[in-house]
């Protein structure tokens, strides 16, 4: 069976607050929906009480009288009780309600009830009235917003014995009505002119990246279409006035230009003018479909069924905005980061580190410190894109540390490869000796990973990707951590010295205390990464389907551009429910009233929902396939993408479903010229330059195998990039040492020539001006390198000998010194040329060996 990721488990102090449609158990292991208890949960953490967080409380007053006052206390009270928060207005003798107040924790808790919702933690009062401008101690309102929403699922886990709890509720049945969507182009619509004009005359003072003090998002902008594409998830055409444009004038009372009132109506008209030009969405008759649904209309898996009772630092990026990226492991202190550089938010979770780096400081990255010292082990964990797989560095992903040479751990990136860098008493200062995955393996890819670093006194560091250990043994025995620094800095996506950039997206970053096992490992992984929904789409009354009837699909945000639809599931939600045959075929998904252009991976699906296939507890899985569809308006509250299913067959009803007439396909262009050239790829480049040198490829075996990697993979010319031409250079200079170094390959290689001087001063050896040894030198190199057949006498536009010999030692072959920067001429004066001894004279020798054998000569076929 197929994973499905959260858990429902039974809570008789939830059922008190409010009646459920049903409560369920679904655990990571197979896709089982529970009525209580079962599976693995989401583990709390003992750090995020009173007696167990970096700081500590000042309470004096009587004791919780019951679990779920004591987790309201630990998740709730400590974390607003400051004064800098909500400790100022809501205590004792203060303002109503008394929240937080510090005489009596249990009626501080009779006072917090009813300001949360534990069934749905955004839609409490405390998230909501905090995201609408109150007293929000960060950086912008949606960053208090996610914290306290982190602080309220953190209550609803810890007052269930450790678990997460999700409720599956039915959801208010609605069919998909007549949705208005943005035309791609802003020149096919009136935004032009009647909301543009009110932006630009009235929000440009902060609403444009030109202004002193600029303020996302940029509508305001005097660019139409920058304008327009920022406006759109302000704006919901299908309700103008619940427009977030209109509500920040109307009820908000943010920045009116004349009067509020008359201002959030002009802002109203201008939206409904707006709309009316824009067509809706109307679902096409005759069809079988069901019941329509929003992503908010979900059910929140939040937190999924990841393990974290260790965790010390957890950053899963839902603020979606601002420059602040909230911590929220519940431990004290929070050590949030702040965004600096060129760092995009990504949608469903995550930022994008193009030239930049999200730090925290090192005051409250202390915390890391003092908590791993006290258990001499730990665990990075983190859900990364690599943005290519030719980074180094190491760049940096994840690092505690000062600079680049003084860290306590890194997690970084050498091309294919991750790298664990730790301080201990067994490396260094800069965690070295690394440990890194085996060239061989390639285990680092451009595409979503999970990947764990570990240390433990016992088994060392260790490193797992997607679930599974990769194997890799650390040289650097176990060591203590005594010498870690505590004035270090936690910094994601570069080092805090700004100079080693790492590019790709962070979609989840958890620091722990303990090494994870294996199998807590593999939990988080099958737990998987982002905000996650559970869509229960209502067929109950369809073709006789059964009253309660859903289909349920585990929904998310894949990326700024795409939903992920997975898991599709047939469940009743009447217990005694015993189906007597229900036949599914044909499914769609369509989203805004049409069926979606692309992704219907469930169109051929041909299901039979019968009693032996089905489970009470489990429902019964349809396929075991995910598919990806186009993200429109957004899943933004108030202007949501709406989504719903349609049937070629569901029980009795039935839609015949015409397939589209074959397009002729459009005239392909003529393809290009292929260019008659290409490169030596990797393989190639060793074996030509064991080839030329003669020099056993098993001497450089070490060198070629670090940098395989960076080698040309194709013979297209077109894929050439800079980086793999300094790897031949580094390649060809291995194989010219190894040649000048050994007396019987460098006399076979340059005896033809004339030249034996390998032992003399660069004086003796080379002469002066356009000398004869230094004329033997240019032979041997272009008629064994760039001349040889099959190399570069292979070309019909090679470089001649003449040509070399002026780059090489400056002259002409009339005598004439025409390049005073020549190789020779910078390797042989000043400084560089040191004692000029015999030593030199063969580095000489090396550095024009190297020229050549790593120039097109070689590398053009």
């Amino acid at each position: 069976m197929t994973t499905i990721d959260g858990r429902f488990l039974f809570s008789t102090h939830r059922v008190a607050r409010r009646a459920l449609v049903r409560t369920l158990a679904l655990l990571s292991a197979v896709t089982l929906l529970q009525s209580c208890g079962g599976g693995a949960s989401t583990e709390t953490n003992p750090l995020t009480t009173t007696t167990g967080s970096v700081g500590s409380s000042s309470y004096n007053g009587p004791n919780a009288q019951t679990d779920d006052i004591r987790a309201f206390q630990t998740y709730i009270w400590e974390n607003l009780r400051d004064t800098g928060r909500c400790g100022a207005c809501h205590v004792e003798g203060g303002q109503s309600p008394q929240f937080v107040r510090g005489d009596d924790i249990n009626l501080a808790y009779a006072q917090a009830n009813p300001l949360v919702d534990l069934d749905s933690p955004a839609n409490s009062r405390l998230v909501t009235k905090v995201a609408a401008g109150h007293n929000c101690w960060l950086s912008n309102a949606a960053a208090c917003a996610t914290a306290i929403t982190s602080y309220v699922e953190n209550w609803a886990a810890g007052s269930a014995s450790g678990g997460r709890q999700i409720q599956l509720v039915a959801p208010v049945a609605k069919t998909p009505g007549s949705t208005k969507t943005f035309a791609a182009d802003v020149n096919d619509t009136s935004f032009a002119s009647n909301v543009w004009p009110l932006l630009t005359a009235n929000c440009a003072g902060c609403h444009v990246d030109t202004s002193p003090t600029p303020q996302a998002p940029f509508f305001a902008s005097s660019v139409l279409a920058d304008a327009y594409t920022a406006a759109q998830p302000k704006i919901n055409l299908n309700d103008p006035a619940l427009s977030r444009l209109v509500v920040r004038l109307r009820d908000e009372f943010h920045n009116c230009w004349s009067d509020c009132a008359s201002d959030a109506t002009a802002m109203e008209n201008a939206i409904a003018a707006l709309s009316a030009g824009i067509t809706p969405n109307l679902v096409q008759a005759p069809t079988v479909f069901s019941n329509a649904l929003t992503l908010q209309d979900g059910v929140t898996a939040a937190g999924g069924n990841r393990y974290e009772q260790d965790v010390i630092a957890l950053y899963e990026f839902r603020t979606g905005s601002g420059n602040t990226v909230l911590d929220l492991s519940g431990v004290q202190p929070e050590l949030n980061l702040t965004l600096s550089g060129d760092v995009d938010w990504v949608g469903g979770y995550g930022i994008r580190i193009n030239d930049g780096k999200a730090q925290g400081s090192t005051a409250n990255s202390k915390k890391l410190n003092d908590l791993i010292k006290a258990t001499g082990e730990y665990s990075i964990e983190a859900w990364v894109v690599p943005a290519n797989v030719v980074q180094e560095g190491p760049a940096r992903i994840v690092s505690y540390s000062a600079s680049t040479s003084a860290r306590n751990f890194t997690l970084g990136q050498t091309q294919y490869n991750y790298d664990f860098l730790q301080r201990s008493s067994t490396t260094d200062a800069n965690g070295e000796p690394a440990l890194s995955s085996a060239d061989a393996d390639e285990r680092l890819q451009a595409t979503l990973q999970h990947v764990v670093l570990t240390y433990d006194p016992v088994n060392g560091r260790r490193i797992y990707v997607n679930g599974m250990y990769t194997g890799d043994i650390d040289t650097s025995m176990p060591g203590n951590l005594n010498d870690w620094d505590d004035s270090f800095a936690l910094v994601l996506g570069n080092e805090v010295s700004n100079d080693r950039l790492w590019q790709g997206v962070i979609r989840l970053v958890a620091v722990h205390n303990r090494a994870l096992t294996l199998a807590q490992i593999q939990q988080n992984f099958a737990a998987g990464v982002g905000e996650k929904f559970f869509l229960l789409f209502g067929v109950g009354g369809i073709g006789g389907v059964p009253a309660n009837s859903y289909i349920m699909f585990q929904v998310e945000q894949f990326d700024s551009y795409s939903y992920l639809f997975s898991k599709p599931t047939f469940i009743n939600l009447d217990a005694g429910f015993a189906p007597a045959g229900i036949p599914i075929k044909g499914m769609r998904i369509g989203i805004n009233s049409r069926l979606a252009d692309v992704g219907q991976a469930y169109a051929n699906l041909d299901a039979n929902v019968s009693a032996g296939a089905y489970t009470a507890e489990s429902g019964q899985l349809l396929a075991d396939i995910g598919t990806v569809i186009a993200l429109e308006n957004g899943p933004n509250a108030g202007n949501a993408d709406e989504f719903y299913l349609t049937f070629e067959t569901l029980g009795s009803a039935a839609n015949v479903v015409v397939d589209s007439s074959a397009t002729t396909p459009v005239p392909l262009p003529d393809p290009g010229v292929v260019s008659q050239i290409g490169l030596r790829t990797f393989d190639e480049i060793n074996a030509a330059m064991a080839a030329a040198t003669g020099v056993d490829p098993g001497a450089v075996q070490a060198a070629f195998l670090t940098l395989r990697q960076a080698l040309p993979a194709v013979e297209t010319i077109q894929g050439f990039l800079a980086a793999q031409q300094m790897s031949i250079t580094q390649l060809a200079l291995s194989y010219c040492d190894a040649l000048v170094e050994n007396p019987t390959v460098r006399s076979a290689f340059f005896a033809p020539s004339g030249f034996s001087a390998f032992d003399s001063t660069v004086a003796s050896a080379f002469g002066s001006g356009d000398s004869t040894a230094k004329n033997q030198v240019v032979t041997a190199l272009y008629d064994q390198l760039a001349g040889l057949p099959g190399l570069g006498a292979a070309l019909s536009d090679a470089p001649t000998r003449e040509q070399i010999k002026i780059e090489l030692i400056g002259y002409d072959n009339g005598g004439a010194e025409v390049n005073t920067g020549s190789l020779f001429h910078r390797m042989t004066t000043g400084a560089a040329c040191g004692a000029c001894d015999a030593s030199r004279t063969r580095s000489v020798l090396k550095g024009m060996c190297g020229s050549v054998l790593g120039s097109a000569a070689l590398l053009v076929q």
